[in-house]
């Protein structure tokens, strides 16, 4: 700072031309109180004395002409008149103070950190405690600058911290803050706060003195030499060397200090070409919001980032120019992220909360630029800005990953859907880029938004037509507002956003006029040309784009419009717009009473004006727009729309709007997404009609089943019909029918219709008329399998509550449901079948027998025939379901008689996966059980594997029929095969097991099985093993009821036992010649054991040693080659 010689920054030169410098020679230097005599002007005195006629000037001055245009105007301003001039300049209010020093005017919201919601820890909330703790001293005002002291008290961890502040003002605005706690942050400190406070509080506590160029011209040369000593004296360690350079360059002729007349004062105010605005920190703007980008969402950045668009909001409703400062600084932030550039590159798309982000920004700038007071130069600016962010590649586009296709702001909605590709991506900006074209010049909507009783009588317009499509008044003399509607409600929005909410209000109510008079006028349309469209069975697209899920959000704009002001939530109701070119203030006769009340119809309210607005929105039939993203703006905002209406109480009133709107949405044909015709690609109503049902309910059934029993419609999954086809002629013929799979959210859409049906089944209960009318339209218009089932669950629950008997109806709605699901699923594959299946027959057991009895008798529509043995007849004969049925002899022998035929019928279906069920279901009828056991055996031929009949065999050895157990096993054993090296094969314990069955029946059927045997098993280690257990005991020695024979053990040189022994030492060969074939030397034990094992088995022959030896013999000489191993051999078998 040593070396600086130029002029501070934003401040003027200061200079009396022709000043007598005599003649307040000697007059104190000294101030006065800033209260002085108008002390009680500044609101701190209790006196109710008039403002003079000085402070009312004085203040007016102050907060609209910068001094430097006062000190022109007048070439001797009185001292005293100064005073009140700088009095009056500093601002009076506290709420642009609070709005520059916490997010929400209030401190509702935590700050920028994020780290601490304790609104006591917000800057302002903070310098009101430091106020209010008489924290702040040495509070001095000079000129336009104002310093003080605030101490920080200490804290168990942090000492006492004093720090110096100053504050800079013009019109009633701080320019500038100096802080010495060094906080940086978009918001001033806790210490600033406090100062500005203290002087908006205490006004008559602060010393006021003129700016010091004022005081400098009282003094003589002696004085001005005796100043300027004192001063480098007291500061000398800071300013000499400043203090010095100037001096040399005032001594200097040529230096250009000498060139300019006057010099710079910082407490002499602003100059004419100086911006009045509150100061903003620009750099800490741009340094938090990239710091809160680069958290990609984490840490709460992302409600960060809302707080700060919020915070543009407020400024915008305040009229305050940092509004569109701010926001043009987020937005170059926004368009420096540099993920931006790596999704396009991926392909990627950008998460939901920054796409709602980028939304919002959009949304601001229509605002900004919508601004009624806006000067052409400086819309010219933004609109330049906007076009260079808009022809950025990286900027998003404003419907996502997907061109749009809606037309321009200004013009009409065409007709048909025409071809994208011709058409430039629609980004962000777009929209604002196209507001810049309008103006707020028209004569009828001036008239509209600046008279509260603007009407047709009122107006110079007679010759309107009231018939006309363009009217400007509708039947009862009240302004209508033609324009496309989204365009309109950004007026709306922008209004409100600048602080003019009586405006947007008489505004808002125009287009909802507007909005009723076209839902008449498209109503009497459709009456009168019903037949004609009604026998085409097709019609044009009446709303290419949405109002709900729309980027400006009209419909919410409307709603929170009219619900704001009907609910008394709006602020500055009496400011009004002039266009003229200024904004005033009137006090009304009537504060209490909104002139625009008289607007409405008698016993209407502005509620029940909004309510109408979002029933008319959310009611209006639209296409499903393009892309993921933009189908999801549609859920949600449709959403977001029912909870806030929700929020409403319905009374009597609001009932009757319910029942006009839920009439006109059944009667209005394409242009009611609740009409007759039905484009296929429409927007769906159930989440709408859901709760326009629940709202009806109490109070008019039969209208409430009507809008809930059209809005299952889903034709997007229907068949489309040609336009002929007369069978369906409230189905329009799509236009564009390839678009079916970019229904991105149609799995979230038939939620929603499974919902909707959901209600209407629970409030249907114990109205059987009801309940098969909303059963007729559940199967034919929902498509899901797994939504039909969970309404089929949802009707058991209902029906079988614990509080009640069981509702019988709803019983069969939900079996019937259950019923459909089971078709449904039948040839298709489903994880939760088996749970359909299950519930089903629970579902059935509900119903009574009878029922249970139909699903069996007609089983081959429901079910396969493995679900029909294990889990229906399973259950249906468990004695869970007797008790359940409470059934008597004579039932429970009809109901297994059914089941025993369902289990046969099943078998000679299916005999591989039903035949052991079918067994055990048959078990205590002998001639059901010997049919399905004669079916087992067809089948054993040719249908089934060695593994089911095995189980068969095992089963039926368990339940004691051992013959047919045997048979079956022989016929198990016909189907296999087991090679010589699969020793480990699951089917081994099998074959254990037959033979040991085989052994255990007697000698016949050993005999029997053993060719078998030897024919299916080539396998050396399983021949030996069945050998060994053959041999151990006597055929037939343990019989079936364990009585011992006295047989002699069977011969291994006889018949059967040596056609097995021989097949096993052939086994032995041929499996030893395999292995030699392919051996490697770390098997060569094993394989030495192997022989081991082979030689029990051939000593076990009577001839059996000399064979061995032979065989041995044979390998070294075939094998002589692996010496190592021919050594092994012969050192263990010589």
């Amino acid at each position: 700072m040593a070396e600086r010689v130029q002029q501070p920054p934003a401040k003027r030169l200061c200079c009396r031309p022709g000043y007598n410098t005599n003649c307040r020679q000697g007059q104190r230097a000294g101030g006065t109180l800033c209260g002085g005599s108008g002390a009680a002007q500044g609101g701190s005195s209790k006196t109710l004395s008039p403002e003079s006629l000085l402070d009312i000037s004085a203040r007016k001055v102050a907060e609209k002409w910068p001094f430097q245009r006062v000190e022109e105007r007048f070439e001797r301003i009185p001292e005293p008149v100064q005073r009140r001039i700088v009095y009056w300049s500093f601002p009076r209010s506290e709420r642009e103070i609070c709005m520059y020093s916490s997010f929400n005017t209030g401190g509702e919201d935590s700050g920028t950190s994020g780290e601490n919601s304790d609104e006591t820890r917000l800057p302002f909330r903070r310098g009101i405690a430091l106020l209010e703790s008489d924290c702040v001293d040495n509070v001095l005002q000079v000129g336009f600058h104002l310093s003080g002291t605030v101490t920080e008290p200490a804290t168990a961890s942090e000492p006492e911290l004093v720090c110096s502040v100053s504050v800079s003002f013009d019109r009633c605005k701080i320019t500038a803050v100096t802080c010495g706690c060094g906080n940086k942050d978009i918001f001033y400190c806790a210490h600033v706060v406090a100062l500005a406070l203290y002087r908006v509080r205490k006004p008559e506590q602060v010393k006021l003195h003129l700016p010091i160029s004022e005081t400098l011209f009282q003094m003589n040369r002696d004085q001005l030499q005796k100043f300027v000593q004192y001063l480098i004296t007291v500061h000398h360690t800071e300013v000499l060397p400043t203090a010095q350079k100037l001096a040399d360059e005032i001594l200097s002729t040529n230096s250009e200090i000498n060139q300019v007349h006057g010099a710079p004062d910082p407490t002499a105010g602003a100059s004419v070409d100086d911006e009045n605005c509150w100061h903003l920190d620009e750099e800490q703007v741009q340094e938090q919001v990239k710091l809160f980008l680069s958290q990609g969402g984490y840490h709460g950045s992302g409600k960060q980032l809302n707080l700060l668009f919020s915070k543009v909001r407020e400024m915008l409703k305040m009229r305050d120019s940092n509004g569109a400062r701010m926001l043009t600084l987020i937005t170059e932030q926004f368009m420096g992220d540099p993920r931006l550039a790596l999704w396009r590159q991926q392909g990627t798309t950008m998460t939901d909360k920054y796409r709602q982000l980028w939304d919002e920004l959009g949304a601001l700038w229509m605002c900004i630029v919508l601004n009624p007071h806006c000067k052409s130069e400086q819309k010219c600016v933004w609109l330049r800005q906007l076009r260079r962010w808009n022809g950025v590649d990286v900027c998003p586009w404003e419907d996502g990953n997907h061109s749009n296709e809606l037309p321009n702001l200004t013009h009409a909605l065409p007709h048909g859907n025409p071809d994208s590709s011709s058409r430039p991506h629609r980004t962000v900006f777009t929209r604002a880029i196209e507001a810049c074209d309008l103006h707020w010049q028209d004569t009828h909507l001036q008239r509209i938004i600046t008279h509260d009783l603007y009407t047709h009588s009122h107006a110079h317009c007679h010759h309107d037509n009231h018939g006309s499509a363009g009217a400007l008044f509708d039947a009862r003399g009240w302004p209508l507002w033609h324009e496309h509607i989204p365009t309109a409600c950004a007026r709306v929005d922008a209004l409100r956003s600048h602080g003019y909410p009586r405006e947007a209000l008489l505004l808002a109510i125009a287009i909802v006029n507007t909005l009723i008079r076209q839902q008449q006028k498209h109503l009497e349309l459709f009456r009168s040309h019903k037949k004609e469209l009604l026998h085409k069975g097709m019609t044009s697209v009446t709303n290419m784009e949405g109002w709900v899920g729309h980027p400006l959000d009209p419909i919410g704009t409307l709603f929170s419009t009219l619900l704001d002001t009907g609910r008394g939530d709006e602020e500055g109701r009496n400011a009004f717009l002039d266009f003229s070119g200024s904004v005033s203030s009137a006090k009304r006769s009537e504060p209490h009473l909104f002139p625009a009340q008289r607007l409405l119809d008698d016993g209407q309210s502005f509620v029940a004006l909004a309510v109408e607005t979002a029933l008319i929105g959310l009611g209006q039939q639209r296409v499903m727009p393009d892309g993921l993203y933009a189908q999801e703006k549609v859920c949600r905002n449709e959403e977001q729309l029912l909870a806030k209406l929700q929020e409403v109480e319905l009374d009597d009133a609001l009932v009757k709007i319910f029942r006009k709107q839920a009439i006109f949405l059944l009667e209005a044909g394409p242009y009611s997404g609740l009409g007759e015709l039905l484009y296929r690609e429409s927007v769906p109503m159930h989440t709408f009609a859901k709760y326009l049902f629940t709202s009806l309910l109490p109070h008019d059934t039969e209208l409430a089943y009507k809008i809930a029993l059209r809005a299952m419609r889903l034709p997007v999954l229907e068949s489309m019909a040609p336009s002929g086809d007369l069978s369906r002629p409230h189905h329009i013929v799509s236009m564009v029918p390839n678009r079916y799979p970019r229904w991105f959210t149609l799995s979230h859409i038939e939620s929603q219709q499974c919902e909707l049906a959901s209600t209407m089944l629970t409030a249907a209960k114990g109205d059987g008329r009801k309940l098969e009318t909303v059963l007729e339209s559940i199967q034919k218009n929902i498509h899901s399998s797994s939504h039909i089932f969970k309404l089929a669950q949802d009707a058991f629950k209902i029906a079988t509550l614990m509080d009640s008997l069981p509702d019988i109806t709803l019983l069969k709605v939900s079996l019937e449901l259950g019923l459909q699901v089971m078709r449904m699923t039948l040839s298709t594959l489903n994880w939760r079948r088996r749970e359909m299946v299950r519930w089903l027959v629970t579902c059935a057991t509900e119903v009574g027998v009878y029922a249970l009895d139909s699903i069996m008798q007609s089983w081959f529509t429901l079910f396969t025939p493995t679900e029909a043995t294990s889990i229906v007849a399973t259950t249906v004969m468990s004695n869970t379901t007797i008790v359940r049925l409470h059934l008597d002899c004579h039932q429970q022998e009809n109901l297994a008689s059914s089941a025993r035929t369902l289990a046969l019928q099943c078998t000679m279906k299916d005999p591989q996966n039903c035949a052991l069920s079918a067994l055990t279901l048959c078990e205590k009828d002998h001639i059901a059980f010997e049919t399905a056991y004669q079916i087992v055996l067809d089948a054993a031929v040719t249908g089934m594997s060695y593994t089911q009949l095995f189980t068969i065999a095992r089963y039926m050895e368990h339940r004691g029929y051992p013959m047919r157990a045997y048979k079956l096993a022989t016929l198990a054993m016909a189907h296999l095969n087991l090679s010589y090296n699969q020793d480990t094969h699951p089917a081994i314990n099998d074959v254990l097991w037959a033979c040991a069955l085989s052994h255990s029946l007697g000698k016949n059927e050993l005999t029997a099985v053993i060719p078998l045997v030897v024919k299916s098993v080539k396998c050396a280690t399983v021949l030996s093993d069945i050998l060994r257990r053959c041999t151990l005991t006597t055929p037939g020695m343990v019989a079936l009821h364990s009585r011992r024979n006295s047989g002699k053990l069977m011969s291994l040189d006889k018949a059967p036992l040596r056609q097995l022994l021989d097949a096993t030492i052939g086994a032995y060969i041929n499996t030893t010649h395999s292995r030699l074939t392919h051996i490697s030397p770390r098997h060569y034990s094993e394989f030495i054991e192997f022989l081991s094992k082979a030689r029990e088995t051939f000593l076990m022959a009577q001839d059996g040693h000399i064979q061995f030896t032979q065989f041995i013999d044979n390998l070294k000489q075939i094998y002589k080659g692996k010496k190592k191993l021919m050594m092994l051999v012969r050192e263990r078998f010589g």
